[in-house]
């Protein structure tokens, strides 16, 4: 079986996002496509990427893609703290547009690569998600490192809700 996933990445400018959502479309195509699929449990999740721009110009148009995403990646630079504190905000932006709706998610802290650099450590931003109901892991697109296990991460969650929503529709038949 597929099930068609929109799915809405948000956060501020030049932490790596789009780099992420370029990374995991192509599946190496010398292409670039606006969805790709991801195997759980024997079922195929695809994916429809809304890659949203970080700058506060674009903020009008971020409503209209987010009117009802089915999962939620938040991004963050681990080297850049202000990045981070503004997840808080992308996900407050993104929860208005579906009240009273559950949206799985994950929180991704992208350049580990850059070491010496960091200012996020691990730890806080985990403590960050678990709070806000997020999944969390950390990256490096630079460096091709862990870049698939947010959609991994998403495409479990989606399926989860996924059969939650086909048993109640059996139970109410």
């Amino acid at each position: 079986s597929c099930q068609v996933c929109p799915k809405c990445c948000a956060r501020d400018p030049t932490v790596g996002k789009s780099a992420l959502a370029q990374m995991f479309r192509n599946d190496g195509a010398h292409f670039q496509k606006n969805y790709t699929l991801v195997s759980v449990q024997q079922a195929q999740t695809e994916f429809f990427i809304f890659d949203s721009a970080g700058k506060d110009l674009f903020s009008e148009m971020l409503e209209k893609l987010w009117e009802q995403p089915n999962v939620l990646c938040l991004v963050y630079d681990v080297t850049n703290e202000q990045s981070f504190n503004n997840c808080a905000k992308w996900l407050e932006k993104l929860r208005a547009q579906a009240v009273g709706v559950h949206i799985p998610g994950v929180l991704v802290g992208n350049k580990t690569d850059l070491i010496g650099r960091r200012v996020v450590e691990q730890k806080q931003a985990q403590e960050w998600a678990e709070k806000h109901g997020l999944e969390y892991c950390e990256m490096s697109v630079k460096e091709m490192k862990n870049f698939e296990a947010p959609f991994h991460i998403l495409a479990k969650s989606f399926h989860q809700l996924y059969k939650e929503k086909v048993e109640t529709f059996h139970s109410l038949a």
